[in-house]
C-alpha cells in the first residue's frame, strides 16, 4: 500500500512517458510528404475501378451481368442489349463507389477481364454524384491507364 502511495506521489508512470518521448525525440522521422513523395503500393492493392477494351478498340464487356450478382453491396448497375450481330453489349454500365466497398469480387467474376480496380486512390467526390461512375467515365479510366493495367494483370497472373 505503501509502495502505490509512493508510484502516485512520485508521478512513476508520467516519468516513464517522458522517458519514452525523449528516446523517440531525437530518432529518424519517418513522416512522408505526401504530394512529393509517395509510399510503396502493393501489387493487390484495389482502387478506382476501370473498364477495358480489347485492341481492337472493341469494349470488353459481355454484358453477362455476373458483376452485378456478385456484388455484395449492390453498387453496380448494368443494362444492355443485343447487337445485330447477336452479341450482347452494354448500353448502361454504373458503379456507385459511395456504395462499393472495394471487395474485388466483381473483378474475379468477369470472364474477359473487362472490369478492373486500378491503382489509382487520389480521387474524390465534392457531393454524391461526383463518386458515381457511367460507363464513358470508366471506359476513360481504362483507356489511360491501359498499359500500367496490362502490366500489373501479367504480374498478378502466374498467382490465379
Amino acid at each position: 500500500m505503501i509502495r502505490n502511495f509512493l508510484k502516485t506521489f512520485l508521478l512513476v508512470e508520467l516519468v516513464k512517458g517522458l522517458v519514452l518521448t525523449g528516446k523517440h525525440m531525437f530518432a529518424r522521422k519517418i513522416t512522408i510528404q505526401f504530394p512529393e513523395e509517395k509510399t510503396p503500393i502493393s501489387p493487390r492493392f484495389r482502387g478506382l475501378h476501370a473498364q477495358r477494351r480489347y485492341a481492337n478498340g472493341e469494349e470488353r464487356c459481355i454484358a453477362c451481368k455476373l458483376c452485378e450478382a456478385v456484388c455484395p453491396a449492390l453498387a453496380i448497375t448494368i443494362e444492355s442489349e443485343q447487337r445485330e450481330d447477336n452479341t450482347r453489349r452494354t448500353t448502361r454500365y454504373d458503379i456507385d463507389l459511395t456504395k462499393c466497398i472495394f471487395c474485388g469480387f466483381c473483378e474475379e467474376a468477369c470472364p474477359v477481364d473487362a472490369i478492373v480496380e486500378t491503382h489509382i486512390f487520389e480521387y474524390h467526390g465534392e457531393k454524391r454524384g461526383d463518386l458515381y461512375y457511367t460507363k464513358p467515365m470508366l471506359l476513360a479510366i481504362g483507356d489511360k491507364y491501359e498499359a500500367e493495367i496490362a502490366a500489373n494483370k501479367a504480374a498478378d497472373a502466374k498467382y490465379r
